[in-house]
């Protein structure tokens, strides 16, 4: 049995492919959901036309606390003991697990309890960093170390699992190509509200920035700066929307004429948005790798980035120094790309192994 263990929306996101090629090959699968994000699970499941979860570990409120998120650790982990056998329905095989969310190691966490192979999809990127990104290069390399297989997205991360043990599978590209064919075939169907004058598109949600008011602040300074040029969107995620409240940025933001706040999209309709824009500004690593596909110039709000598409090219990282934000606000046309092939099929790759171990 091939058992996948998911909790975030970028973890479905990026698996959903793989989920649907299973379906298409009509190979089964059990999909254990971890109940980190369960607010927006539901509308991708219906997006990309997946079956619903087998299990729910955790059935409550979103994970946005650290002090929840302790409580939610324990609770998945103690019914992984005490309910293993409908968890994994009493059936070997091995456990799925994506990315470098605390789903992804507690994934990898109930795999070795039940005594299951780990295949680490996304596996081996690295920022050399451990603070940049947090915990994300931490539960990058917990979780390589307990792998048995890693598919990597790319020669990068391949070579960087490489000194790991287990299988080392280079999948060329990251599963999310397959996720932007899916929208992309689907497109003209896709019902969102496309501004007719330029804009630029602004999606803000890491810990580092949203959490350290000083930093935001200075960010939205800059999306200001911004919006005195293009118009700009900017997607409310939920904790990004509570910490404007509470650090008392809202108002000025919402009475801003030239910025339109958006509710958080499901993933076909923030892809139509983002090929639509003139550019993106983002701290997010998806939307880096989204705007690589696209050819969409985009500015990173980081210091630093596990992932290298697009670095160079369409994708600059700010590390918060006005003169590089500045210098690509002035010319971001200069960082637009022809969009990149997708001759491709890293979901393909991935299922094409796992249907040898099943």
């Amino acid at each position: 049995m091939i058992h996948i263990i998911l909790g975030t929306k970028a973890q479905l996101i990026k698996m959903a492919p793989v989920m649907k090629e299973l379906a298409d090959r009509n190979i089964g699968y059990n999909f254990i959901f971890t109940g980190q994000h369960k607010e927006t699970i539901k509308e991708l499941m219906e997006v990309f036309k997946l079956k619903p979860p087998g299990y729910t570990l955790y059935d409550g409120a979103d994970i946005t606390k650290i002090s929840r998120m302790f409580f939610w650790i324990f609770k998945c982990l103690w019914q992984t003991v005490e309910n293993k056998k409908i968890i994994f329905t009493n059936e070997k095989g091995i456990v799925l697990i994506h990315g470098d969310t605390v789903s992804t190691i507690l994934g990898a966490l109930m795999a070795k309890i039940n005594g299951l192979k780990i295949s680490y999809v996304e596996a081996g990127l690295r920022s050399f960093n451990l603070l940049n990104p947090f915990p994300e290069e931490i539960v990058r390399r917990i979780t390589s170390r307990l792998a048995d297989y890693h598919f990597c997205p790319g020669d990068f991360a391949f070579e960087n699992s490489r000194k790991y043990k287990g299988k080392i599978i280079n999948t060329k590209e990251n599963t999310l190509l397959d996720s932007l064919k899916l929208v992309l075939e689907d497109e003209e169907r896709i019902l969102v509200n496309v501004p007719e004058e330029n804009y630029c598109l602004v999606s803000l949600h890491r810990f580092e920035n949203i959490f350290n008011k000083a930093r935001f602040s200075r960010i939205l300074e800059t999306v200001k700066k911004i919006s005195g040029e293009i118009k700009v969107l900017f997607i409310l995620h939920k904790p990004t929307k509570q910490k404007l409240a509470e650090y008392g940025f809202f108002a000025e933001l919402e009475n801003n004429l030239n910025i339109e706040l958006r509710p958080r999209y499901d993933y076909f309709q923030f892809i139509k948005l983002l090929k639509n824009s003139d550019f993106i500004i983002t701290d997010g690593g998806s939307n880096q790798e989204e705007s690589y596909y696209l050819g969409k110039p985009c500015l990173i709000m980081r210091k630093t980035t596990e992932r290298k598409e697009g670095l160079g090219k369409n994708a600059v990282v700010s590390g918060y120094d006005r003169k590089i934000i500045s210098n690509f606000i002035a010319d971001y046309r200069k960082h637009k790309l022809i969009p990149t092939g997708f001759d491709v099929s890293p979901s393909k790759i991935i299922v094409d192994y796992v249907e040898k171990l099943n």
